[in-house]
């Protein structure tokens, strides 16, 4: 990520948000039916942000970070949008629970769960199960694991860099998350592969 010195803003402009938010998109259009207020957990530049309240203008869309300068840029990105559905970046740190945050009725979470330990997987996930209402989903992206061999050579490269960066990090398990979503009420409604072999992941919050 890195910041638009031509502009002079606290812009943040991350390059893979261009090649992965169109299909990003195309799968949260489906998953998000029906939703009102969704919270995007750990937004970052806020690019995502932007483009997914201008595509969906009958979302009201809350973007949130625990970094001051990632809400920085999330705030610029947002004035110079004008939207009136993206509202002002919220302080969150994922681990810090009860979350502090207005309802919502859906959860996002981009590129989120191997920059971060896994307790805070569990905290996402143990919130969306204590929050979401019947229905509501929580939509994951992320390289994943399955079967505990990664979904291709390059992600086993990055998740091994992760693990010298931060020994908390790394790329997550597919079954692991299948475990603990059902310990939360939650179950994986669909499963998407997407560019650079990351995956999107949709679960579900079913009270019966």
């Amino acid at each position: 990520m890195h910041s638009d010195d031509s502009t002079g803003d606290a812009r943040l402009f991350s390059p893979s948000v261009a090649r992965n938010r169109e299909p990003i998109l195309e799968v949260l259009v489906t998953a998000l039916d029906g939703a009102k207020q969704v919270l995007e957990i750990a937004s970052g530049s806020g690019e995502h942000a932007v483009h997914f309240a201008a595509a969906l203008p009958e979302v009201q869309w809350r973007p949130s970070d625990p970094e001051p300068q990632a809400r920085a840029s999330i705030a610029a990105w947002r004035d110079a949008a004008e939207l009136d559905n993206l509202a002002s970046p919220v302080e969150l740190n994922v681990l810090e629970r009860p979350w502090t945050v207005p309802d919502f009725d859906a959860l996002v979470a981009i590129n989120m769960l191997h920059i971060a330990p896994w307790e805070a997987t569990e905290a996402l996930l143990g919130e969306a199960g204590a929050r979401l209402p019947d229905g509501g989903a929580l939509f994951l992206y992320a390289p994943f694991l399955r079967d505990g061999v990664p979904t291709a050579p390059s992600n086993a490269a990055f998740d091994a860099d992760l693990r010298r960066r931060d020994p908390s990090w790394g790329i997550r398990s597919l079954e692991a998350i299948r475990t603990l979503a059902r310990a939360n009420g939650l179950s994986i409604e669909r499963i998407v592969e997407m560019p650079a072999n990351n995956l999107s992941v949709v679960l579900r919050r079913r009270t019966a």
